[in-house]
């Protein structure tokens, strides 16, 4: 049971999916399960095919210095942690459909039922299903960390934030920003955004800000989490 590896498709994959839905590889705050899987990872995932597992490590990295205070049993080895075989073998597309629009929830064993029941039963079902047909999901979305690089300390800061919130797409939102120093002079712009997952791509919103050239020099996703 548990991660198979952290090299391969196949095993950042499955973390990725374990985290989809996670904060943490185990319970609600870091632990030393954290801990030995990020140490298990030589570098970061790639945030376009692994976007929980990217959001989580980034995370996980906070903590570098205090990794010795978390709690937990630190000789424990990744492979410990994960989803149990069962959810490693099994195949989603083989899974059984859902029938929940098909369920009768009034059903009777009975062979042969009274025309009032089976009347009242359709009528409730019928009641259910409308109700369920009426409920709409929400759009998923996520909320993201950005990190705008300039190629120098002559690059007028003002111009390059102007141009990156002056991007427009469906479903994306930009939120609070701020300038950090990063040495020499040079200072990056760091902006939060909320984006659609269905309507918007981080690779392309990436590729829009970085035709800014006279200004971007890179950018990159320093942390990712669903809402």
């Amino acid at each position: 049971m548990g991660f198979t590896d952290f090299v391969s498709d196949s095993g950042l994959t499955l973390l990725n999916n374990w985290l989809q839905t996670r904060s943490y590889i185990s319970g609600y705050t870091p632990s030393q399960a954290d801990v030995v899987s990020f140490k298990a990872l030589d570098k970061a995932p790639a945030v376009e095919k692994y976007p929980h597992a990217y959001r989580w490590y980034n995370h996980v990295k906070s903590y570098e210095a205090d990794f010795s205070t978390l709690p937990g049993d630190p000789s424990k080895p990744f492979t410990t942690y994960g989803p149990d075989k069962v959810a490693l073998t099994e195949n989603p597309k083989n899974a059984p459909a859902d029938d929940d629009d098909d369920m009768d929830l009034f059903g009777s064993d009975d062979e042969e039922e009274d025309p009032e029941v089976v009347a009242e039963r359709e009528r409730r079902l019928a009641e259910y299903k409308k109700k369920k047909e009426g409920k709409t999901k929400p759009a998923a979305k996520s909320i993201v960390t950005l990190d705008v690089k300039p190629w120098d300390d002559e690059t007028d800061m003002n111009e390059l934030v102007q141009n990156v919130i002056g991007i427009e797409m469906d479903g994306l939102v930009w939120g609070a920003h701020k300038l950090e120093a990063v040495g020499f002079g040079i200072k990056k712009l760091q902006i939060n955004l909320v984006i659609e997952d269905e309507k918007v791509s981080l690779t392309d919103l990436q590729e829009k800000i970085e035709e800014d050239e006279d200004h971007v020099q890179s950018t990159d996703v320093i942390a990712m989490q669903k809402l």
